[in-house]
Formats: structure tokens, C-alpha cells, sequence
């Protein structure tokens, strides 16, 4: 069936992967899209950093589900093969607590020999996770592929099927502890609420599927950095007439009544619009879009009452020479449950902070010169609604970073093989790239802030507004990025009559088929 293509004009606010997103599927169907893009690359908090001859990703470097992203391309018309070139990670990453490391894999044999050499006795625990973890995967899928708009949902027949599953009293730690009875093992299998920039004590045992998706379907790195693929969405934009607009912000968000009718971009000029997708970080976009008096529901003082997640320091670290460690690793503190209270409850800095290190350059050569290393190093920290003044502990907070990266073997010495360095705090978050108490991972999805109680993706406050991102339903992380631009596009072509793609309906795209 030949999809009925739109005349109609959509503006996107934010060149972020929801908006590319969003972008990608509006303008292949017949959509006059135009991105404004604030920043002078696309990719939002994700895209690409220079230094001298190093590239970085920013942000995200976990791609999982590259499945999801091909349906995308495949729904615009294109294929995701010819813009990027992907390659599985294995193992997955190289976890270390002290002088042990484990790295799993989705070699499911492999992943429990290694729990009964390091872990014994929890082998059995880690096969019984995989089982229920893949019954609680299908139940949670159906609700991350449509809106909520209100309590009423809650009463469809597959809320009603996952509600068991959901373990919305239980925590992901306390679910994990059911399976692992090494405190190690299961820190394994509950950092991955850092996603969500949460706690593991505090998340919803909902999300013990992130580390499900990963031995799943894996992780993978796409040529170049994950930017690459943000890069490719743009281009497909382009190719189907929409226009990626870099280096020019919007100011505002022109409202007539409670109808948005376009935006005037930072440099006064006025453009109207159908529709207005916004991605930009939701809390900034709400503080900043709209004219006082607009919003009630999201006014700046009930967006100030909101949970948001943890932020974090960044070192991004041109290197001389090999650097070896797996693409991603992960090294945890002497004392992790008191590393992480300190971040979430008590917004303190650590003394033993874990550290999360990006090494791209062991698989991946276009991001640094022949025999160099682009190093991304990332601690987690308080949002800015801790008390750190991060103009003054800016230095001390750096060179405690380096300290603790110099700690692990691999890395002895790295001041003296340091080529370029850029660092980025929290403030910079806010500051640079407008994310909202510099919290990276956008509102906590705590119960009050999941599904109907988060931000609508058709915007309940404004008409002609749909959100997409980290700050709407489903949520944070990219697989559920995308999909906010999958129901936030299904929205506006339902409204307007257009006939969707047949690739729209394809089904499953977050609970798709294995990758090959």
C-alpha cells in the first residue's frame, strides 16, 4: 500500500537523536521539515567533539538494539547498511572490582563458566534471570510503543497482562538479589540503572531489562562513533527535502490561544509551522520556550519540584599510544552501594568514586591518529542541585579523576601520554548544552514520573506540540528515545490523516529479531 504523503510544515526544535528521529520519519512522509539545532553539530548532548586530530562521541556510547535503528531507516525509506558500518562488541565490557574482572558476553556458555570460576554458585541464578527476564521483556515491549495519555490506560489489556511483571514495588537491586548472591555479580547486572542516571536501590525492578537488552541483543560500535549514525539520520533528511538547520536555536515557541501556530529562532526570524516537535531537554525547553503565564502544569516552579536524574564529569583525553582495555569498561568502587548514595541521596562527591572509560581506539582507527587513543573518561556526580560549587572544585575535581583512572593498570602514567583534554562538568551540561540542572539523564523515572505521569508526547499543555526524547514516555536511553519519535510521529500522522508507511506497523521494533 502506497502511503498519503502530508503537505503539511513541521518544526523540530533540537538536532538530538529524537528529533533525527522524528526528522527521518516526518519528511519521508511527504512532511516539509525543518531542524533548528542550536549547536553548530547535530546530535544533541550525543554529537561529535574535535580535538586537535581526536573525535569523540560526547555522550551516549552504548548502541544496543541496532535492530530498532535499521526499522527507522527502513520506515524512511532507506537502509541503515549504506550510511554506517556496524561491528558487535565481545564481550559486551570489561567489568572490574579490584584485581577481578569479568567480562560477559551474549556467549551465554561463556558468561556462566566465567560466574562459576569468579561467582560460584551463582551460574544457576545468572540461566534463571536470562528465562524470566525474557517473559518480563515481552510483557514491558507493547508499553513502550504506544502513548499514555492519561489513567485510563492503564486499564488496556496490556498494561493488565505486564502489571505482574513490572515489579513496581520491588527495586532493581532488590530484584537482581534474588538471582546473585555476590554483591559483585550483582552490581554486574544493576549499574545499568546509571542509564536512567537512577540508583539501583531506588529503580523500579521494571528496568532490570536494561542489562537483559544487552545479553540479548548486544552492544555494538558503529564506525566512527556513534555519532555517525546521528550524522547519517540528518543526511536522510536532507535527501528527502528536509532542511538541518546547525548553529541556529529557537527562541520561542509562538502560541495563539493554546494552539502553537511556529517559532521565532534566536535571530528574531519567525517560522510558522503545523507542528512543533520539541526535543530539546525537556525542563530547559519548558523554562525557556514558552512565554510566562503559557504552561501551568510545567511552570517553572512545579518543573523545580521534579526528580532528575544524576549528572556526570567528563574527560575527554587525546592519548599516545595503545591504551589496553576493552571498549568499554567499567571499574567499580571498594564501597559501590556508598559511591552511589552519595551521587543520588546525598549529592555529594565521592572520595572512591567507580569510573566508566570509553577505548574506542582498540577496534575502531578513524577517531585518532595511527598509534594514538581517543579516551573518553566519565564519573558520575550530583546534578547541580547538590551543593558542589563546580567553578571552584572544577581543578580538584579533574585531576581526582585522573588519579583514579591512573589506578588501574592499564593506565599508569596517563598524564605523561596526554595529547589533548577537554573536561566537561555538570555546570558545562547546563551552561553549554542547556540540560537542565546539568541532569544528563533528563527526568528520574521514578513511579510518578513513568508512563501517563510523565510528559505527554502529544504535549497535553499546548496544541500542535509533541514531544520526543529522554523527557517523555518512554523515557531515557536511546532505544527508547527512538521509539518517542515512533508514537510522536504515529500521533501526528493519525491526526492529520496520513496514511503511515507499512514499515510503521512492522510490529516489533524494540522486541524485534536477534541481530545477525
Amino acid at each position: 500500500m502506497k502511503a498519503i504523503e502530508s503537505t503539511r510544515k513541521a518544526v523540530i526544535v533540537g538536532a538530538g537523536p529524537g528529533g533525527l528521529a522524528a526528522g527521518m520519519l516526518l519528511a519521508s512522509h511527504g512532511y516539509e521539515v525543518d531542524v533548528y539545532e542550536k549547536q553548530p553539530v547535530v546530535g544533541g548532548r550525543s554529537s561529535r567533539l574535535h580535538l586537535g586530530e581526536y573525535r569523540f562521541d560526547r555522550g551516549a556510547t552504548f548502541l544496543m538494539m541496532p535492530h530498532l535503528i535499521e526499522e527507522l531507516f527502513e520506515m524512511s525509506g532507506r537502509s541503515l547498511d549504506n550510511y554506517v558500518e556496524m561491528q558487535e562488541l565481545t564481550p559486551l565490557y570489561s567489568l572490574h572490582f579490584g584485581d577481578m574482572v569479568f567480562k560477559p558476553s551474549r556467549d551465554r556458555e561463556d558468561t556462566a563458566a566465567q560466574i562459576a570460576r569468579l561467582f560460584p554458585g551463582d551460574e544457576q541464578g545468572y540461566y534463571r534471570y536470562l528465562e524470566e527476564e525474557d517473559v518480563k521483556l515481552d510483557k514491558v515491549m507493547p508499553l513502550l510503543r504506544r502513548p499514555f495519555a492519561g489513567l485510563t490506560d492503564y486499564i488496556r489489556a496490556d498494561v493488565i497482562r505486564a502489571l505482574p511483571k513490572l515489579h513496581l514495588n520491588d527495586t532493581v537491586y532488590g530484584r537482581l538479589s534474588r538471582y546473585f548472591k555476590d554483591e559483585r555479580l550483582k552490581q554486574a547486572f544493576t549499574f545499568q540503572s546509571k542509564y536512567l542516571g537512577m540508583s539501583a536501590w531506588e529503580c523500579p525492578g521494571t528496568f532490570t531489562i536494561l542489562s537483559y537488552l544487552e545479553h540479548r541483543y548486544g552492544l555494538f560500535h558503529p564506525k566512527g562513533g556513534l555519532n555517525s549514525v546521528f550524522e547519517a539520520m540528518a543526511q536522510v533528511i536532507s535527501e528527502h527535502g528536509g532542511r538541518v538547520h546547525t548553529s541556529r536555536g529557537v527562541q520561542r515557541v509562538i502560541t495563539q490561544g493554546r494552539k502553537a501556530t511556529g517559532v521565532v529562532l534566536d535571530n528574531g526570524e519567525q517560522v510558522d509551522a503545523d507542528h512543533v516537535v520539541i526535543n530539546a531537554d525537556f525542563a530547559s525547553a519548558m523554562n525557556q520556550l514558552f512565554e510566562p503565564g503559557v504552561l501551568r502544569k510545567y511552570a517553572p516552579d512545579q518543573l523545580a519540584q521534579k526528580k532528575y536524574s544524576c549528572s556526570a564529569a567528563m574527560l575527554y583525553l587525546g592519548i599516545d599510544g595503545a591504551v589496553d582495555l576493552e571498549h568499554h569498561s567499567v571499574h567499580f568502587s571498594a564501597d559501590y552501594h556508598k559511591n552511589v548514595d552519595e551521587i543520588t541521596k546525598f549529592k555529594t562527591l565521592s572520595e572512591d568514586p567507580s569510573i566508566y572509560v570509553h577505548n574506542p581506539s582498540v577496534l575502531d582507527s578513524t577517531l585518532a591518529p595511527a598509534g594514538k587513543s581517543a579516551l573518553y573518561i566519565l564519573m558520575p556526580t550530583p546534578n547541580l542541585t547538590g551543593e558542589t560549587d563546580w567553578e571552584a572544585k572544577r581543578e580538584q575535581v579533574k585531576e581526582q579523576m585522573l588519579n583514579r583512572a591512573e589506578q588501574i593498570p592499564q593506565l599508569q602514567g596517563l598524564r605523561d601520554r596526554i595529547e589533548e583534554m577537554s573536561f566537561f562538568t555538570p555546570l558545562d551540561w547546563e551552561q553549554q548544552l542547556d540540560v537542565y540542572q546539568g541532569a544528563t539523564f533528563n527526568l528520574t523515572h521514578n513511579l510518578g514520573q513513568m508512563m501517563a505521569f510523565r510528559p505527554h508526547n502529544q504535549f497535553e499543555e499546548v496544541d500542535g506540540v509533541w514531544l520526543v526524547g529522554g523527557g517523555t514516555h518512554p523515557g531515557s536511553g536511546l532505544p527508547t528515545i527512538f521509539e518517542s519519535a515512533r508514537i510522536s510521529t504515529s500521533l501526528i500522522f493519525k491526526q492529520d490523516g496520513v496514511t503511515r508507511s507499512t514499515k510503521m506497523d512492522a510490529g516489533s521494533v524494540l522486541a524485534g529479531a536477534e541481530p545477525s
